[in-house]
């Protein structure tokens, strides 16, 4: 997937720094917020899975992806890292929350 970013990045020269990547990315994680708000009644009623929610999630992994690309980051390495200090943080403290 991060290859696929990759190349739709550099097919309509969509460089440009880890700076405004990083932006983008807080941005859609803020759309995806809103729209998940919005389709709970901000809480009132159930989440249900709508098309808009579908579509701001996907901006917000095209926009990590992005980002993973602009600071040289192999998404899937640094996501088995993760994985494993969860895993280690569990297997020590039953709980995979950095909390002491």
């Amino acid at each position: 997937m991060q290859q696929t970013v990759n190349n739709f990045i550099r097919k309509y020269n969509l460089q440009t720094d880890e700076h405004t990547r990083y932006i983008d990315l807080v941005s859609e994680i803020g759309e995806l917020g809103k729209e998940i708000l919005s389709s709970t009644s901000y809480g009132k009623k159930p989440y249900s899975q709508t098309i808009a929610a579908t579509e701001e999630l996907g901006d917000c992994i095209f926009s990590l992806f992005a980002l993973c690309c602009e600071m040289n980051v192999d998404a899937e390495e640094a996501l088995k890292c993760a994985i494993a200090k969860y895993e280690a943080r569990h297997k020590q403290k039953g709980s995979i929350g950095s909390e002491e």
